[in-house]
């Protein structure tokens, strides 16, 4: 049993790394729980500090993907229309697949910033805050994600060899 929890947990690590990158898989998550499934065999024992503090570290990066798009609409000069279109851009972009996520928030703050009456370089860079909080979330679930690989085949490996 304890070989094949270790082999979905290294296939939920392969996928939560590849979850980072791709919108559509929640990469950091998926990575915890092949930590978890390694932890419930013979090859790992981790502390309950270390998973609580990696389970914390998943739930906030988790969220701020979802939030930072829309701090960085803020940053890049957006108002509240283009926060809010960032918003149910991220919404509409869950259902249009990985493509959608990526443009959604971006078409959603100029969309915001057009209906406001903003002129359309101002409503471009608000679109581009967006973005580039969409790729700062994508680094940060990817760090996560690689760090929780790195633990978990250190972990496995020490314990096979």
């Amino acid at each position: 049993m304890d070989i094949i929890l270790a082999i979905l947990g290294v296939i939920c690590i392969i996928t939560g790394v590849l979850g980072s990158l791709l919108p559509i898989l929640p990469g950091p998550p998926i990575s915890y729980v092949g930590l978890l499934l390694l932890h419930v065999t013979k090859y790992a024992q981790y502390s309950s500090r270390f998973l609580i503090l990696f389970a914390a570290l998943t739930i906030i990066v988790a969220l701020l993907d979802y939030i930072i798009p829309v701090w960085g609409t803020k940053k890049f000069g957006g108002s509240n229309y283009g926060t809010w279109g960032a918003t149910l851009g991220v919404c509409v972009g869950l259902f249009l697949g990985p493509l959608g996520i990526i443009i959604g928030p971006f078409l959603g703050a100029v969309i915001g910033e057009l209906i406001k009456g903003r002129k359309s370089d101002e409503a471009f860079r608000a679109g581009f805050g967006s973005f580039i909080g969409f790729i700062t979330g994508t680094v940060m679930k990817m760090v996560l994600s690689v760090i929780i690989a790195f633990h978990f085949f250190k972990s496995l490996i020490i314990a096979v060899f």
